[in-house]
């Protein structure tokens, strides 16, 4: 599966600022620690490292002090995440992941006028994806959401994505999202190279507006509901490396004609689905296949 490259932003960061970070700065953390129910030893480990917050476990500061990642994974932390976290204007990064967070990803995070990453992946967080779009007119800078490994319910959002246009990578895998795929992902955010999706409960069709993801490396919808037949229109999605749609509820032939066009596909996974026909002789065209996965299908005839 190709890497998703991080901004270089985010890498010029200075771990040893010369500057103290701002009382309302190390206010806004204290607050985020006093929503714990557990901190996992962080309140002592803040405490024994003085009172300027850029040297705290976790904390990353830039030259002029000011807060710019917060990354606190693996720490053991439960209760819910403080909105304080978004009071932090100059924060890039945020990595929660592999904690017992518990609570709704809140909106303040995802509209954050600065975070450019934001990981809360293996958390215990639930209820609906916040809809931006009633809370914000601007596109956010936000590149990075991994949301995996929780426990989001309800409809997966359409709008949201519209403010979003410099999203590159979204994973949000391992929940309980329904309903449809959104058509507007690609339109909203043009620039996204992977998407996950796989074990969720989504239904519906393959909206044809995924063909629209010029820049799409990575598109894994596997273990959902899914019906209908893969869309003709996925071949313009030209960038794909990665296309997995297993164990769903997908029917049709395999249009022959079509697939080869996905020329740089190297991973392509349809089993577990109701597909019949022929396997296209054309799909030993696709110089670059390294995996090829068709089984518990209802193809027949030879294998090319």
């Amino acid at each position: 599966m190709p890497s998703i490259t991080v901004p270089p932003v985010v890498l010029h960061i200075l771990a040893s600022p010369a500057t103290a970070c701002t009382e309302q700065e190390k206010h806004n953390l204290l607050q985020f620690l006093a929503g714990l129910s557990r901190d996992g030893g962080l309140a002592t480990s803040w405490r024994d490292n003085g009172t300027n917050c850029c040297k705290w476990e976790g904390v990353i500061c830039n030259e002029d002090g000011a807060v710019t990642e917060v990354s606190l994974g693996s720490k053991g932390l439960e209760g819910c995440i403080s909105p304080s976290l978004a009071d932090l204007t100059s924060l890039l990064h945020v990595n929660l992941s592999y904690n017992s967070f518990s609570g709704g990803l809140l909106p303040e995070l995802m509209s954050s006028g600065s975070i450019i990453i934001l990981d809360v992946s293996f958390n215990q967080l639930n209820g609906p994806l916040p809809n931006l779009p009633y809370l914000v007119t601007t596109n956010r800078p936000l590149q990075v959401l991994t949301i995996s490994s929780n426990q989001f319910s309800s409809k997966f959002p359409s709008a949201t994505w519209k403010v979003m246009k410099n999203l590159i990578a979204l994973n949000a895998s391992n929940n309980s999202f329904t309903g449809n795929i959104s058509s507007s992902l690609c339109l909203g955010s043009p620039y996204l190279v992977l998407l996950d999706l796989c074990y969720n409960q989504l239904s519906g069709n393959i909206p044809t507006a995924l063909g629209d993801c010029s820049k799409l490396k990575v598109l894994k919808v596997g273990h959902n509901n899914l019906s209908g037949t893969l869309p003709v229109e996925i071949v313009h999605a030209a960038s794909l490396e990665y296309l997995s749609f297993p164990n769903n509820g997908l029917q049709g032939e395999l249009d022959g004609a079509h697939i080869v066009k996905l020329s740089n596909i190297r991973t392509l996974d349809l089993g577990g689905n109701h597909i019949s026909g022929k396997i296209p002789e054309s799909i030993g065209q696709l110089t670059r296949l390294e995996e090829l996965h068709l089984g518990n299908n209802n193809m027949s005839g030879a294998l090319p």
